[in-house]
């Protein structure tokens, strides 16, 4: 059953208790993904004007709504600017991303090569979707995608890591120049 009354605290108490109880990847993602949607259901709860700031140079903001004292069991909300995004990243963790305001172009890619040369990668295009509010994004680690905001407005969505972004060592990448750099990201404050 989805409440609309379902608050970030009440997320994390969640969070907590599913990832006690289990380490399996899938299961975490399967059991975190309707509570995703709840709580972008329940937005007005938790969506604050201070949650559309971003960035100008990075292009979103990325704002904490939760973090453990280990990293672990991060919660941002993350602004969008229009017509600006992230380049093809992994997260170096699992994620769960869900649509709060406004839709959010995401294409997935397969990296191709075998990883063994330093700042070098192949990455092929294997999908693309549009992700609208409520309509939810689990990947497990190892998975790529980059994200666009095609529209005119910012928009907002709400991520959910298994451990902080900028404490997982996690890259980004350029499939055209074939290039891999640490992807370290600007938190607001």
């Amino acid at each position: 059953m989805t409440r609309s009354n379902y608050s970030i605290p009440d997320l994390v108490v969640d969070l907590r208790r599913i990832t006690s109880e289990t380490t399996n990847e899938h299961e975490i993602l399967s059991r975190i993904r309707p509570l995703a949607r709840q709580a972008a259901l329940s937005r007005d709860l938790w969506l604050e004007k201070r949650l559309y700031t971003a960035d100008p140079k990075q292009g979103f903001g990325v704002h904490m709504l939760h973090e453990e004292p280990d990293h672990t069991l991060a919660v941002f909300a993350v602004s969008w600017l229009p017509n600006r995004g992230a380049p093809a990243h992994d997260h170096g963790t699992w994620a769960v991303v869900v649509g709060v305001d406004g839709p959010e172009k995401n294409v997935f890619f397969q990296r191709t090569d075998d990883g063994s040369r330093p700042g070098y990668a192949e990455l092929k295009k294997i999908g693309e979707k549009i992700f609208a509010f409520g309509e939810v994004l689990a990947m497990p680690t190892g998975g790529l995608h980059s994200i666009w905001n095609e529209t005119e407005a910012t928009t907002v969505s709400l991520h959910i890591y298994g451990k902080h972004l900028n404490h997982t060592g996690r890259s980004q990448f350029d499939p055209e120049k074939k290039t891999e750099t640490p992807f370290v990201v600007t938190i607001e404050s």
